[in-house]
């Protein structure tokens, strides 16, 4: 199955974080990594705290979303990810935002396309430059929806 993966940090050295996340996603047992954005810098959204560093990765998987799910947290407890508060900085965030063309609804645990992924240009900008042409069940072409968040300040590095 093809998914794709939202990468996030924003806490310690940000950058070194993100590429040490895509590096053990492509040694998770039953994912195959095809291929990462460029690494994007956005102000917090709803959060506080430094910018973050955001990509996004595509890869071909052999897990179950929930399996995968579970991979992406062990990751993040890698890099120990604390969860003190809703939003709260990170040291690393991985989100499952899609699994093939599936919707899943089983809140709050799991959601997929992810919630919100729709309305933030750190996850479409990398989007659409790997993808434009994506279809985020239920909310249309990546690229169609890239406009709809010109408002959100974003810088490829």
């Amino acid at each position: 199955m093809s998914a794709w993966v939202g990468i996030g940090a924003n806490l310690g050295d940000a950058h070194a974080n993100v590429l040490d996340a895509l590096d053990r996603l492509a040694w998770v047992p039953g994912v195959r990594l095809l291929r990462a954005s460029s690494l994007y810098r956005t102000a917090p959204i709803d959060s506080s705290g430094d910018d973050y560093v955001n990509a996004v990765a595509e890869v071909d998987t052999s897990l179950s979303p929930r399996g995968l799910l579970a991979a992406l947290h062990e990751i993040e407890q890698a890099h120990g990810r604390e969860r003190p508060y809703h939003n709260a900085p990170r040291t690393l965030d991985l989100d499952l935002l899609l699994y093939d063309d599936e919707l899943i609804a089983d809140a709050p645990s799991l959601t997929v396309p992810h919630p919100r992924m729709h309305e933030r240009a750190f996850v479409l900008a990398p989007l659409a430059e790997l993808a434009p042409g994506l279809v985020i069940p239920g909310r249309g072409r990546v690229a169609e929806l890239l406009p709809g968040v010109a408002d959100q300040a974003i810088e490829r590095m």
